[in-house]
């Protein structure tokens, strides 16, 4: 399917949801983004037992030197009864899939609620999911092992030991891991991630889950690109999920080194000693582009292209390759039609900034030698969201992307924390990061690339860009004053906003653009303007860049 140009019809992004650390949703995400809040925390008691964290003792796989990283405990909430999950099956059931479930219920609602989406049987769930041990899995596991190999090495090194003894302590096994039920025991299954919302929501197109390590979500959303072009499905969900906080998921990053000493992440900033491990969930509702116009959709961006690409044979599987990961990028740019060696090739660029020294250093090697040096004037922005959370690991993607997407949508480049001396391999490419948010100027089209590049050598990269239509676009709705009672007619739009002081008329304004003209709207069917409230505002001509900041 072409626009006419030989070139795929893009991918509009119509929804989004997103539990994130520190962010309970999409909003919460996008004010702490543009604050620069750093969500990073010690781990709660409950996720692991103190005792694990013992520096001086790192060498063994059953302690950490590092306890600090992204949590969502006080956001991960789930009503079973409103999906038609019973109660009692809930403590059999992986978190992430409930997780994913709500997540996708809200992206679903961000898209206008069901009755936008096409039939069940054109929408699909492709979910990025990583396989390592997760929770529900590890304490099957123990509950499997644990208390008979126990047993069995105390029958041979306590022979007396009678048999009610073994089996008490068999049952205070059991009580620690809690109860168990056989028919949870289906809720292990790793595709269920996605098989449970396509089974609630009723969806029937694929719904399956994709384990591309660190580039799942973004492999999720290229799939879903895919089904789109090629006319299979009408809407996709994609997305990724990371909920696992298992101390043996730690051990592994702990045994490589790849864990901060100092308990810090700091993408591409000359001090980095490695990532923080975090977690979140991220879902996008995606559409053909000439869809989403027909049926009136709110286009938060357009995907224009999309590149995957693996190392291949490389020095090592466990250290990126630059010619891997500029395959990736350059396939994506030639799918668009860009040069991405233009001087207004991109404004941002959501890079995957692990902060591990050789996977910083990698990734702007690549950046450099894709996108070329600085050839004057302001230099486009680079940012890593995981500054903020953590390493999301297979949800990296979908949260470097969401984080894109709002910036294109409301005209707001965010900032990267912790980056205060970059690295010496920024000097040669044309980026740089900035400390706080600031307006996306610029006369063409907003346009941002995100980078995901997966541990093994995965890599994959996604350009969005600002929908042409809502270039100057026209205001919806428009009133005047009190004075005449008039409605304001081309070439003066107003939009007007009230509200009970100037606090209030900034959270308004801080609103998405979308509902920020829809209030206007409101105040102008109400009263041609004039609204109560004691601090009030006309915008004049209120393009999505005057409404940003």
């Amino acid at each position: 399917m072409s626009n006419g140009t030989g070139r795929p019809e893009p991918v509009a992004i119509v929804g989004m949801a997103a539990l994130m650390p520190g962010a309970g949703d999409l909003e919460s995400y996008w004010r702490n983004l543009v604050d620069g809040v750093d969500a990073i925390t010690e781990v709660p008691p409950h996720r692991w037992d103190e005792e694990f964290y013992d520096p001086e003792q790192a060498h063994r796989p059953d302690r950490m030197y590092c306890r600090r990283g992204g949590f969502v405990d006080e956001h991960a909430t789930f009503e079973p009864l409103k999906f038609g999950v019973m109660p009692a099956s809930v403590p059999d059931i992986e978190p992430d899939q409930l997780i994913t479930l709500e997540v996708a219920a809200r992206a679903i609602a961000d898209a206008g609620g069901a009755e936008k989406l096409p039939d069940g049987e054109r929408v699909g769930v492709i979910i990025g999911r990583g396989g390592i041990l997760s929770p529900a899995q590890a304490r099957y596991a123990q509950r499997v092992r644990m208390s008979s190999q126990v047993i069995q090495i105390l029958r041979e090194l306590v022979p007396d030991l009678d048999q009610e003894r073994l089996e008490l302590l068999r049952r205070k096994f059991d009580e620690r891991l809690g109860p168990y039920q056989p028919e949870g025991t289906i809720g292990l299954v790793p595709n269920l991630a996605a098989s449970r919302v396509a089974n609630r929501l009723n969806l029937r197109g694929p719904a399956y889950t994709i384990d591309a390590a660190c580039a799942s979500s973004l492999i999720a959303v290229d799939q879903g690109i895919t089904e789109l072009v090629n006319g299979r499905l009408d809407a996709v969900l994609a997305g990724g999920v990371h909920h696992v906080h298992d101390i043996s998921f730690w051990s592994v990053f702990s045994q490589l080194r790849a864990l901060s000493r100092r308990g810090e992440i700091r993408p591409f900033d000359a001090s980095a000693d490695g990532l923080l491990i975090g977690e979140g969930t991220g879902v996008v509702v995606l559409k053909r582009y000439a869809d989403a116009r027909r049926d009136g959709d709110r286009v938060y961006a357009v995907i224009r292209g999309s590149g995957v690409s693996s190392d291949g044979r490389s020095a090592s599987m466990f250290n990126p390759a630059v010619s891997g990961q500029v395959l990736a990028i350059r396939r994506a740019w030639a799918a668009a039609g860009l040069d991405p060696t233009a001087p207004d090739a991109l404004g941002l660029l959501e890079a995957h900034g692990t902060g591990t020294p050789t996977g910083d250093a990698a990734e702007l090697t690549t950046i450099a030698e894709v996108f070329g040096p600085h050839g004057g004037g302001p230099k486009p922005v680079i940012g890593s969201v995981k500054s903020m959370i953590g390493h999301t690991m297979p949800a990296a993607g979908i949260a470097g992307l969401i984080k894109a997407a709002l910036a294109v949508h409301r005209g707001v480049l965010p900032p990267t924390l912790h980056c205060e001396s970059p690295r010496p391999e920024m000097a040669a490419t044309r980026f740089a990061p900035i400390p706080t948010a600031r307006p996306w100027e610029g006369d063409g089209p907003r346009r941002a690339g995100i980078n995901a590049f997966g541990f093994g050598g995965i890599n994959a990269h996604l350009i969005i860009e600002q929908p042409s239509d809502s270039l100057g676009e026209p205001v919806v709705a428009v009133g005047a004053p009190a004075a005449g009672r008039a409605t304001v007619d081309e070439p003066d739009q107003v939009l007007w906003l009230a509200a009970p002081d100037p606090a209030g008329l900034a959270a308004l304004l801080a609103r998405d653009d979308h509902e920020v003209r829809r209030l206007g709207a409101e105040v102008a069917a109400r009263s041609g303007g004039d609204a109560p409230g004691r601090s009030r505002l006309g915008v004049v001509g209120p393009t999505d860049k005057l409404l940003a900041v």
